[in-house]
């Protein structure tokens, strides 16, 4: 997989001025986008049109803003507390300089760039303005926990309702739309211009859409492929599997062609935004987030993780990915009766699957297929260290934590002394990978020299921005606004 130059022989299956590969939130702003421009666009999607949306057509759509026209406070803090690991100080320090005159190196490292960031969030208030004005409403959707501490609003009807509100949008401007056709390799002109993408469709055909005036790459990451999982993740890559349907259809093709042609990698390629959810459930994002108010064991029946050092909105994604890392890629949230007590609790768990349950932890171990001495052990030890009295408060972080114990529980700490006992297994759930493409703040796909490839955007998922942790609630912001972004600069071309 790679590139090659624009052959005469080759069958065109179309030719126009864009082409967008994706047909999620980011490759329909691009398209829509340029459409308005009075661009000639085609649309390549590798699902059916029931299907059609990727990741987007299945997430809650969750805004990190304050409202419409405000992202959150924290917002570029917290980009810029996970910008990169161990950055030199003095390659970093030329950012401070205007971007225009950074140095090559600087422009190509793989890390959140404040110039990048700090365009993301101020152009966030125009895209959101931008769908409102194509249908799109927003709103207060709680978040599945019964604590959280992030600003967030959401899309009214979750990602289904941005697909379903810019896909007639873009048929009315005359976009083009080719399902099952996957883009395989960029074509490069005479000049060296990305001029078009090889693609196949659903019989097996093979043809190319040439581009006048640019690609943009909006085919999400590559949590669909587990060729790339293993690479890139490693060896408890093989445990994560994709938190929904859409996720199945990323399978890292856009990343792949463009690496090819020399582009810079950016985003954490060793790492995954992850959620907690049911194995036992087929249901997109069946999490279960009720595990601060209990522990969490592995199949050798030992505690790997403080449970509620934080609000579940931001430990979740951590505490997944300790999951992850225990054998078999499975952990367990166990619960006792007291959990009856919190009023609301049921709206944390998202799976269809009752919990395993019984009458006595040894039972409990049993059916759950834990190993019972050293459960006994840890159950014990953990009670023991569980403090007395009062100031319980499953809304808050009421600070009742463990003592001399490792790892410790920092909130929520009660002995789990009482039946039913009941548990969950949980998985790590691969919401999306965080490697993908370095660009600049027209969503320009940089090469590995720090130059924009010409006729090359990138957006959504497939833009590498995340680093160690992912900055919730920002990754349909990120798709609406580089997709915006790509789809206006290559239409001003």
């Amino acid at each position: 997989m790679g590139a090659a130059m624009a052959g005469q022989d080759e069958a065109t299956w179309g030719a126009v001025d864009v082409v967008v590969v994706g047909c999620g939130i980011a490759g329909l702003a691009a398209a829509v986008t340029a459409a308005e421009g009075g661009q000639k666009v085609q649309v390549l999607e590798r699902a059916t049109f029931t299907e059609r949306g990727g990741n987007t057509r299945y997430t809650e759509a969750f805004l990190r803003m304050r409202d419409e026209a405000t992202v959150s406070d924290d917002f570029e803090a917290d980009f810029a507390a996970n910008a990169g690991y161990h950055l030199d100080p003095a390659l970093v320090a030329g950012a401070a300089g205007d971007y225009a005159n950074w140095p090559s190196l600087l422009r190509s490292l793989s890390f959140a760039d404040p110039e990048l960031v700090a365009t993301f969030a101020s152009g966030i208030p125009e895209a959101v303005a931008w769908l409102k004005g194509h249908g799109v409403r927003f709103g207060d959707t709680p978040f599945f926990g019964l604590t959280e501490s992030i600003q967030r609003i959401a899309v009214q009807g979750g990602g289904l309702a941005l697909i379903e509100a810019l896909t007639p949008i873009a048929e009315r401007l005359g976009v083009a739309f080719a399902y099952q056709t996957t883009a395989h390799d960029l074509v490069i002109d005479g000049t060296g211009r990305v001029a078009g993408v090889r693609a196949m469709n659903a019989d097996g055909g093979r043809g190319v859409y040439r581009a006048a005036k640019g690609v943009v790459l909006a085919s999400g990451g590559f949590q669909g492929n587990a060729e790339m999982m293993a690479r890139y993740i490693g060896p408890h890559g093989r445990y994560a599997r994709p938190v929904s349907r859409g996720g199945y259809y990323n399978k890292g093709e856009g990343i792949r062609m463009a690496l090819a042609i020399g582009a810079a990698p950016a985003g954490d390629y060793s790492d995954f935004h992850a959620e907690p959810i049911d194995p036992r459930s087929g249901k997109t994002e069946a999490v279960v987030m009720i595990f601060p108010l209990g522990i969490l064991v592995n199949r050798e029946g030992q505690r790997f993780f403080d449970e509620a050092q934080g609000t579940v909105d931001r430990t979740y994604e951590a505490a997944s990915r300790a999951a992850n890392r225990q054998s078999g890629g499975l952990a367990f949230c166990v619960l006792d009766g007291k959990l009856d007590q919190v009023q609301g609790w049921q709206r944390t768990i998202r799976t269809e699957v009752p919990p395993i349950a019984a009458a006595t932890l040894d039972e409990l171990a049993a059916a759950a297929g834990i190993a019972r001495e050293p459960f006994r052990a840890t159950i014990a030890a953990f009670n023991a260290a569980c403090p007395p009295g009062e100031g319980f408060d499953a809304r808050r972080l009421d600070g009742l934590a463990t003592r001399g114990l490792f790892p410790p529980k920092s909130n929520w700490a009660r002995p789990i002394d009482r039946a039913p006992f009941r548990c969950y297994p949980v998985i790590a759930a691969n919401t999306f990978t965080f490697g993908g493409l370095k660009v600049d703040p027209d969503a320009r796909v940089l090469s590995t020299d720090g130059v924009a490839i010409p006729g090359l955007y990138a957006a959504g998922e497939t833009v590498g921005i995340y680093y160690g942790r992912y900055t919730g609630s920002t990754s349909v912001l990120r798709g609406a606004h580089f997709g915006r972004r790509a789809g206006r600069h290559a239409a001003r071309r």
